[in-house]
């Protein structure tokens, strides 16, 4: 692991610190309840809750459920505007802590704190800046990757690193699975960093510009597959994966002279396809229950099962 170590930095009780934490998504309270266990969260700070499903019912944001349940003031914002910028700094923190957040702090925010603004990266910088590391890890069949503690900068993940862990993918990894141990390893060392850093124990290290690659914000069309020109198997695989459980892996066929459905291939052995509106099925259940759809489908098939 990397530490960075601050000059002239007075030692501080993690007992007395003031944390404000940035966070959006499910993986978010993994982080936030291993650092309000260890060190405290004074705020925490998250989007408004957004209408989901078909019934477009609000559906709780993640990080809002957590600071409920913990008693935890919570501020929520659509935009970062000088008003919320106010607010937070009203409460003096002496850490920003941002974790699957999905807003660019501002630079007037990332000055606030005493110490620093830190973020929890879920690759190996500079390797995988950018909005979808996770996803473009298995994307591209990396067999490693890692998470990574930054001070941050004015420019999106290019600030001096804290701390680094890498982590071996397993063969079948999910982009929701490895997400979920990529937040359980970026809890421990944020923790072991932050008091690192206050105890006067490291030493920036400012990441290797030639050594930098960026990540794209993938679209629901990323996921889409023309069934007359469908992706090798190996290709395949990593897309389901990758792109589980967003933006989902799909094809759009005819079911019994009805309009075209969409038809989703979701992680299995070697995967499941759902219909829409029904449960997900083995290739050979959606042969038996679907013959017609399957022959639209049986080149991308009978690739998958000679791979």
């Amino acid at each position: 692991m990397i530490i960075m170590k601050p000059t002239n930095l007075a030692t501080q009780q993690p007992s007395s610190l003031s944390i404000i934490f940035f966070g959006s998504s499910k993986y978010s309270p993994i982080v936030a309840q291993k650092l309000q266990q260890k060190l405290g969260i004074t705020l925490v700070v998250t989007i408004p809750d957004k209408p989901k499903g078909r019934e477009r019912k609000l559906t709780a944001n993640p990080m809002s459920e957590f600071a409920i349940k913990n008693k935890i003031e919570v501020l929520t914002a659509s935009q970062l505007t000088s008003e919320i910028v106010t607010k937070i700094a009203a409460k003096n923190p002496d850490f920003l802590v941002v974790n699957d957040y999905g807003l660019i702090l501002p630079d007037e925010l990332l000055k606030i704190p005493k110490y620093a603004p830190l973020n929890v990266h879920h690759s190996l910088l500079p390797k995988y800046r950018g909005p979808s590391p996770a996803p473009s890890a298995i994307l591209a069949g990396n067999k490693t990757t890692g998470v990574t503690i930054i001070k941050m900068t004015t420019e999106v993940d290019a600030g001096p690193i804290l701390a680094q862990k890498g982590y071996t993918l397993d063969p079948k990894e999910t982009t929701d699975s490895l997400l979920i141990k990529l937040n359980t390893i970026g809890s421990e060392i944020l923790t072991e960093a932050i008091n690192d850093y206050l105890a006067g124990r490291a030493k920036p290290v400012k990441q290797d510009q030639s050594k930098t690659t960026y990540t794209q914000r993938f679209k629901k069309e990323d996921g889409f597959i023309n069934i007359n020109t469908p992706p090798d198997p190996k290709r395949l695989d990593r897309m389901i994966r990758a792109f589980y459980p967003w933006p989902g892996v799909y094809t759009k066929l005819k079911i019994k002279s009805e309009k075209l459905k969409i038809i989703k291939f979701l992680p299995g052995d070697p995967f499941l396809i759902q219909p829409e509106g029904k449960r997900p099925l083995t290739i050979s259940e959606f042969k038996n229950g679907y013959p017609q759809q399957y022959e639209q489908i049986k080149k991308l098939l009978e690739k998958q099962a000679h791979s």
